[in-house]
């Protein structure tokens, strides 16, 4: 009965230790941005020196980006920017070395991997419009962006019309104040006309000097 437990953990340590091996070390041949995905299209989280080592946790299929450990932060490098040792030299990593370097093929998803590594980052709280792809992030920005800019534009635009209009009343309003005081000073001239005496109109009595004229 020893024999056999004995035998079953054996056994399940085999089974464990390809998960445990299978990880690389790489280094990174450029200062490069470690992102929050698998496209450079994603936030970058920091910026790898060049030469710096890092612990490569998987890479996937379809594109060459690898999930990667580097002082404890964790975030997508491409592979062409990660070297790694196979046979006593220093190759690129790329799909056909992952199993001989033991490198797993992985799967990302923005919700479980921003869940684990970036719950205290800003651009966590976007994760539903990330979580789509980030081509889709960026066009819902930029249609956001371009809404703004023409909200902005019609606002500018009204204010325009209005200062235009204010003009063409201020406008007006100075020209019928002008009519206004012209046909006064006319009305005025008028008045002033009908009182000055005429001195024809005056009845002359005898005696009157004035009416030897």
């Amino acid at each position: 009965m020893k024999n056999l437990f004995v035998k079953i953990a054996a056994a399940g340590l085999l089974m464990l230790a390809p998960a445990i091996a299978e990880a690389a070390e790489g280094y990174s041949t450029a200062n490069v941005n470690m992102r929050a995905g698998p496209s450079t299209r994603y936030p970058a989280v920091a910026v790898i020196p060049a030469g710096s080592s890092i612990e490569i946790r998987g890479c996937l299929s379809d594109v060459n980006w690898c999930d990667v450990e580097f002082y404890g932060g964790r975030g997508w490098v491409s592979g062409q920017y990660v070297q790694a040792l196979y046979q006593q030299r220093r190759v690129y990593v790329g799909p056909q070395y992952y199993r001989p370097l033991g490198i797993p093929l992985i799967r990302f998803s923005v919700d479980n991997y921003w869940d684990r590594y970036y719950r205290n980052r800003d651009f966590y709280r976007d994760r539903d419009r990330w979580s789509r792809d980030p081509d889709y992030y960026y066009r819902d920005r930029d249609n956001r962006d371009r809404d703004n800019r023409d909200r902005d534009r019609n606002w500018r635009e009204r204010d325009g019309n209005r200062d235009g209009r204010d003009r063409d009343r201020d406008w007006r309003d100075d020209n019928q104040r002008d009519d206004r005081q012209r046909g006064e000073r006319q009305r005025d001239d008028r008045r002033g006309d009908d009182r000055r005496p005429d001195r024809r109109d005056f009845d002359c009595r005898p005696g009157d000097p004035t009416c030897d004229e």
